[in-house]
This record gives C-alpha cells, sequence and structure tokens, in this order.
C-alpha cells in the first residue's frame, strides 16, 4: 500500500522549470529524506503534494486521493509542517492548538481530546499557559508539529524541520518523528543537515535542478551510483607512505587523509582485494587497520549531485 505516491509532476514559474516530471512514492511507517541543493525544487514539491500549488503536469495521490479532483478530501489526509509558520504571539499554546482543532473541523469533547493527545505527545504538557512569543525555537517547532498532528493525518509533510534548532531540540525532533512512523505514518521531510537525515530516514530521494537524481534507500542509490568500495586503512608508518603505496596499485584512486589514516576507493573485485591486502602487508608498512566503509548519505548527495543552480 502506497501512502503519498507522486505522479510525474512537473511546474513551471515563467521560464523556470522549477519541478520536472518527479517521481516518488512513500509508505506508512517509512521516512522518506528529501534532499537537494538550494534552489532545487524541493519546497515547490512539497508544496504540491499538500494541495498548496496545482502541477502543470501530474498528478499525486494521498491514500489514493488526488490532489488535484479532490483536494478537500486530500487535505484531510495531510500534515503540513512548513519550513516558517505564522503564529499569534501573544496566544497560549492551548488556545492556539485549540483554535487549529476548530479549524479542523473538530468539535466537542473530540476537540478537547485530541489537543490533549498531541499536547501529551509533544512533551508540551507543562507549557501549556506560556504564550507562543515567549517559547524557544524548538518548543515553537515542537507546537507547531502538534498543530500538524490535530487532525491525526496519514501522511506528514515536513520541509526543513530541523532548521534553526539547537542539538538537544534536533534529537527531540528526530525521536518525534521516528515515534510517528511507529504509529505508521508516511513521512516525507526535507533536511540541509544530512546527517540529522542519515539517523531517522529508512528511504531518500535526491533532487537537483527540478529532476529526481535518485530514489531508495542509501545503498541501493550507492550501489547504482558506483560499484567501487570505499575503504579505510591506516599504518605504522603513517599516511604519507600508505597513501604514495595505494596509488601506485591497481583499481585505488581518490586516496585521503583522515583519522590518521587513508580513505581510498577500489574498483577491483574480491579477489583483487585480497590481493591488495597481501601486497600492502608485504610492503613493510606495519599495517594495523584495514576496513571498507559503509556509503553515507553525503556520499551519495555529493555523488548525485552537482551543486548547480536553476
Amino acid at each position: 500500500m502506497t501512502a503519498l505516491e507522486v505522479q510525474c509532476i512537473s511546474k513551471r514559474f515563467g521560464a523556470l522549470k522549477a519541478v520536472d516530471a518527479v517521481t516518488f512514492t512513500v509508505h506508512p511507517g517509512e521516512i522518506m529524506g528529501f534532499i537537494g541543493p538550494n534552489g532545487a525544487g524541493k519546497t515547490t514539491t512539497m508544496r504540491i503534494c499538500s494541495t498548496l500549488e496545482l502541477p502543470d503536469q501530474g498528478d499525486v495521490l494521498v491514500d489514493g486521493i488526488s490532489v488535484i479532483e479532490e483536494p478537500r478530501a486530500a487535505r484531510r489526509r495531510i500534515g503540513f509542517m512548513p519550513d516558517s509558520y505564522g503564529a499569534y504571539a501573544n496566544t497560549s499554546i492551548t488556545d492556539y492548538l485549540d483554535f487549529f482543532a476548530r479549524a479542523y473541523g473538530l468539535s466537542g469533547d473530540l476537540r478537547r481530546q485530541q489537543v490533549a493527545r498531541v499536547i501529551e505527545f509533544t512533551s508540551l504538557g507543562d507549557l501549556v499557559e506560556k504564550e507562543i512569543s515567549s517559547l524557544s525555537k524548538g518548543l515553537k517547532q515542537r507546537l507547531c508539529l502538534a498543530k500538524t498532528l490535530l487532525h491525526d493525518p496519514a501522511v506528514m509533510i515536513l520541509d526543513e524541520p530541523a532548521a534553526g534548532l539547537d542539538p538537544r531540540a534536533r534529537v527531540e525532533l528526530r525521536e518525534l518523528v521516528k515515534a510517528l512512523a511507529g504509529l505508521g505514518k508516511a513521512i516525507l521531510v526535507s533536511s540541509h543537515i544530512l546527517t540529522e537525515l542519515a539517523e531517522m530516514c529508512t528511504t531518500v530521494t535526491v533532487i537537483e535542478r527540478g529532476t529526481v537524481r535518485g530514489t531508495g534507500s542509501v545503498a541501493a542509490i550507492a550501489r547504482g551510483v558506483t560499484t567501487k568500495q570505499i575503504i579505510f586503512a591506516r599504518a605504522l608508518t603513517g599516511p604519507e607512505r600508505l597513501e604514495r603505496t595505494l596509488l601506485e596499485l591497481p583499481h585505488t584512486s581518490e586516496a585521503r587523509r583522515e583519522r590518521e589514516g587513508v580513505v581510498f576507493e577500489y574498483a577491483g573485485t574480491q579477489d583483487d582485494l585480497a590481493g591488495l591486502l597481501a601486497q600492502l602487508a608485504a610492503a613493510g608498512l606495519g599495517l594495523v587497520e584495514f576496513a571498507p566503509q559503509q556509503v553515507d548519505l553525503e556520499d551519495v548527495f555529493l555523488s548525485l549531485t552537482e551543486g548547480k543552480l536553476q
């Protein structure tokens, strides 16, 4: 079952094609990281998914409902948390959430129960009478998340939710997002903090200049980008001699010094790799560490994007 299905959407602003045939899917319980350089088309894509923009072509299905043909029905299943949002500065947390619960059409006991539920989930209970103007950036982000959850959406779309947060607030927000996925919600989240996304996302979609460069798990995308292995080696003779030796051997490239050792790319087979290890051991370098490295989200991002602006 697919909770969010983006079907070949395109959007043009004058001569600029901000989104070009973007396609991906997000399933219940999945956290998809949506990454790309500034101006890549992330926010426009998210606004289309949230019924705030109409695509020139394509469609988005939310629980099987078209955002074009049935935007009101789709909107009831979407929780959109923008990168910046308006707040009534002199309003308390309770009044703010109660106002939006009414806007979502909740009434009576159901409204009060839902407001209490989101306050408990986001751990805002001790602050309910505080005015919004007195809240820190992290607490305001939690409040915005609470507001986004009031109507219990199946799909969460979070645009740069960790922007400007301190380390503790980022950890707390990350745990809340994971908890929401654990409840079966499909989550699409954008961020420029790749390490943050890597710690919570199950899949990623990389976009640049309005075009999807890759989508899937980090490991799957990495396999599509390169067949090379990333290896870390460390020797008692030091990184300089080790680096020089590595670059003289076949199948090695892109060596750089790191953590008193050398990280390098290797394009040979497993048999070749065994031979490389034997050669290094026989070279008198005093090899003490030799380990393949897992490709991370930053590696995938740098491999797929060029950093060009539209």
